[in-house]
């Protein structure tokens, strides 16, 4: 029974490993939209059998980090550009309530969590690795959503959040290589304050720019790398 149980164990070690790899290197773009993910060659690649493989594609699949094909074959999911107006939609909504909802409900403990994932996201900066940056982002504006008190939203934000770390990364590639716009840094704490001070309607004003800023800066990435001009609409401004 214990070799059993021992079995188990291992198998489920590998499965994570196997994951946290393939999702930081998806998440990174190390392994590119479309790029065919094989059970076999990966088996071979983290030296283990096609079943942890497999229960690692699995739950990225839940994470929509891949997808299965028709013929059976696993992709890394593609970034629907057509559907971007659509999500920086529903992105701006849930930044703009959960932090409208800090600004009113946030506590003390919930201000030092805040700042905690401020520092560390401009730590994160300093590093240049866009998977630490992004990381480090999401933390931030979930210490947020948690300090809003609504977990169905902060459920929602944080889904928003991990299909979008992607596109965060060319909007950081974007700005490094053209110095055009700025980073996340200062927003960051300028809505920290407006959370601290109990500033509703400034803490929603600054959400809205935040996503407002990172839609402009990932259009201007897909117009200076691909010809096809996709039309993405401007954000409705806040009211």
């Amino acid at each position: 029974m214990s070799d059993e149980i021992e079995v188990k164990r291992t198998r489920g070690t590998g499965s994570r490993s196997v994951y946290e790899t393939l999702r930081n290197e998806i998440l990174s773009l190390a392994l590119p939209p479309g790029q065919l993910l094989d059970e076999t060659t990966l088996a071979e690649r983290f030296n283990m059998s096609r079943a942890p493989v497999r229960e690692a594609l699995i739950r990225l699949g839940s994470d929509e980090l891949v997808v299965t094909l028709s013929n059976r074959s696993t992709i890394v999911s593609p970034i629907e550009i057509a559907t971007f107006p659509k999500y920086v939609e529903a992105l701006d909504i849930a930044q703009r309530m959960n932090t409208r909802l800090a600004a009113a409900l946030r506590t003390d403990a919930d201000l030092k969590v805040i700042a905690k994932r401020d520092k560390a996201f401009a730590a994160a900066v300093k590093t240049g690795n866009h998977l630490a940056m992004s990381e480090a982002n999401k933390e931030f504006h979930m210490a947020i959503a948690h300090a809003g008190k609504n977990p169905y939203l902060a459920t929602f934000y944080e889904k928003l959040l991990s299909q979008g770390q992607r596109m965060l990364h060319l909007h950081f590639e974007y700005l490094e290589r053209t110095h055009e716009g700025y980073l996340l840094t200062d927003e960051h704490s300028q809505m920290l304050e407006a959370i601290r001070d109990r500033n509703v309607d400034r803490a929603d004003e600054l959400a809205h720019a935040h996503t407002r800023q990172f839609q402009q800066n990932f259009i201007n990435f897909m117009r200076e790398n691909y010809t096809t001009d996709v039309a993405l609409g401007p954000l409705k401004a806040a009211e």
